[in-house]
């Protein structure tokens, strides 16, 4: 099973995720902060990252860079936000991520985000 990394500092994001990932057959490992998620990503193996934008210490471009300066092989990351313009998502994607979601997620959309994966 692919396995992805959920950083989010709002628990109810993280499960809501969580739980659309696992349907979709992902095994999925949660973090609330960049520095947990930097620390997780060393440990284990992840095909790909949810990264929210905003979170509290180092941002979610912040950790996106890092992450792309650790990864070990391909790595999806997908950007989600609740704010965000569309001249925001390009900067995004231009720095490294490789999709973008606007909070509330879909289902569809996150299954969307993560198929090609």
């Amino acid at each position: 099973m692919p396995n992805v990394l959920i950083v989010d500092d709002d628990l109810v994001n993280r499960k809501l995720a969580r739980a659309i990932l696992e349907r979709a057959g992902w095994t999925t490992v949660e973090c609330e902060n960049g520095a947990s998620a930097l620390e997780c990503f060393q440990r284990e193996h992840f095909d790909a990252v949810l990264l929210d934008i905003g979170l509290p210490g180092m941002n979610g471009r912040e950790v996106c860079q890092a992450l792309r300066q650790q990864q070990r092989g391909p790595l999806r990351i997908v950007a989600y936000t609740a704010s965000v313009l569309p001249e925001e998502m390009e900067t995004l994607v231009e720095n490294g991520f490789d999709d973008v979601l606007q909070k509330p997620v879909s289902i569809g959309a996150v299954e969307a985000a993560f198929k090609t994966a």
